[in-house]
């Protein structure tokens, strides 16, 4: 089976996976809002920043292997997933918020994956998150309160899904 259909599933089951988790866990739930974890420095940032992380490097492994219009599919069956375990609102907010990422993702990394395929993970992984965190809060709370330890919970989801992407890697020819 090729990995991609793997990380195809994978991606997908992390939408729903972190609208759940913003509703359902964290150190602190804030009533009619997000649950919380601590992200580092003294920063929080709604649960569901330990799935987007992973869900960012995922998507550039679909991407890698299916190509981008999988990833979108993705989008799209996470999405209609989240129906199932957030609030109505939740679930567009995260659509929104991945599809619009997911734009801005491929825009940075399908030029650079071919010569330098780390760089572009960890270029489009910053761009997807930053722009992930900013549509999302924004529409799922109105507010950019946690916009800081969203994107540095991203970030060291990210980096610590590099060497799966590492090992994925496609090998070239001797």
């Amino acid at each position: 089976m090729n990995y991609g259909y793997f990380a195809l599933a994978a991606f997908a089951a992390t939408i729903p996976a972190a609208n759940w988790l913003i509703g359902n866990v964290g150190t602190e739930c804030i009533p009619n809002g997000p649950c919380l974890v601590p992200v580092g420095f003294g920063l929080t940032a709604p649960s569901g920043v330990l799935m987007i992380g992973a869900a960012l490097v995922l998507r550039d492994i679909v991407h890698q292997a299916l190509g981008w219009r999988w990833a979108l599919l993705a989008i799209l069956v996470g999405a209609v997933a989240s129906g199932f375990v957030a609030t109505p609102a939740l679930a567009i907010a995260s659509a929104v918020a991945f599809l619009l990422s997911e734009l801005a993702d491929t825009a940075v990394y399908a030029p650079l994956r071919e010569r330098r395929l780390y760089l572009a993970v960890l270029l489009s992984g910053l761009v997807g998150a930053l722009v992930d965190s900013v549509v999302f809060q924004q529409l799922a709370f109105g507010s950019l309160d946690f916009i800081a330890g969203q994107t540095l919970g991203k970030v060291w989801m990210t980096l610590a899904a590099l060497p799966i992407l590492f090992a994925f890697r496609p090998r070239r020819a001797a």
